[in-house]
Formats: C-alpha cells, structure tokens, sequence
C-alpha cells in the first residue's frame, strides 16, 4: 500500500508539471493608453471662481461733500486686478453696466446714496485718465499662461448739493476666454 501510495504521488507530482508548464506557455503583450484633455482655463486674483468672482474694489476714500474730483485705482486684494489664461485662450476683460449709469451728467457711471442723490465717476485703463471704460468695453489679456496685472483707474466727480452719506455702485465685469 506504501508503493500504491507513493506511485499515486508521483503520478499526481507529473500530471502537476505537466498543468503547471501548460499553463504558462504563451506570452501576451499589450499596452494601456493614458490621455487628458486640457481645457482654456483662467483665474483672477488667484481664484479660478467661474461666479461671483470679486475682481477688486475702487475705493475713493472720504471726501468733504464739496469735492471737486476724487481719484482712486481699482484694488484686486493685493493691488490690481491679476489674471493668468491659458497659452491660446484669446481673453478679454469685459466692464459691463454698473447699477446707476448714466443717472447725472458729468460721467457715463454714477455712485447713489439710496435718498436720489448720485456722484457721476468713469473708470479709465490708464493712469493719465484718457481711455475711458465705458459700458462694453474691453481689455485684452495676454495669453501666454503668465499672470497679467490690469490696472483700472476711477475718476469720480463732484456735483452740487450732495448730502454727506456713503455712495456706492456695482460694475458688472466678464471674463471671457
């Protein structure tokens, strides 16, 4: 019974080479294909926010309600507005309407106090004051991936019978890429 044994093992020992070799007779090769898909991109004042994006704010500080002119420069949070696209991306810097438009003379945008009273002011792309920003209008962005600081000017204007207050607007801004 002892070489019955053996002999059942030696079998079984055999046939298990024999699967064992069959089993890895052939090579199979292949490859995995890895892809991404890159899409235009932007981001302003190191947000890549699509909505509600704050582009900065263009503070004139407190005047006497007998200013003349108050001249502030827009403040993206660490100066000027920043913005960085993509390489291609053809991005424009849109000024659209603010809330009072056009309500005095004396400027195409207008600051209000809630009781009637406005401030005519206009936001300029230059320090000199002579290209102005009107409804519509656009700044190109450069586009090659670096991080473009766009300076906006404001120049607000006093008009007779002001009440002392706080006057405020909202310019709506696009970035478009």
């Amino acid at each position: 019974m002892k070489h019955l044994v053996q002999m059942m093992l030696g079998a079984c020992a055999v046939l298990a080479l024999g699967v064992s070799s069959m089993a890895f007779g052939g090579t199979t090769t292949g490859q995995v294909n890895s892809t991404m898909t890159l899409t235009a991109a932007c981001q302003v004042n190191g947000s890549t926010t699509t909505t509600g994006v704050n582009f900065g704010s263009l503070n004139f500080g407190s005047q006497t309600t007998l200013f003349s002119t108050a001249s502030a420069q827009v403040n993206g949070g660490s100066g000027a507005i920043a913005v960085q696209c993509s390489p291609g991306s053809g991005a424009t810097l849109t000024f659209q309407a603010g809330q009072h438009d056009a309500q005095v003379t004396g400027g195409t945008r207008a600051m209000a106090n809630g009781a009637g009273k406005f401030i005519p002011y206009d936001i300029y792309s230059d320090a000199g004051y002579s290209n102005v920003l009107a409804t519509g209008s656009s700044v190109n962005i450069t586009e090659d991936g670096t991080t473009q600081t766009v300076n906006i000017y404001g120049r607000a204007v006093g008009v007779a019978g002001l009440t002392p207050g706080t006057y405020s607007d909202v310019i709506a801004v696009q970035l478009n890429f």
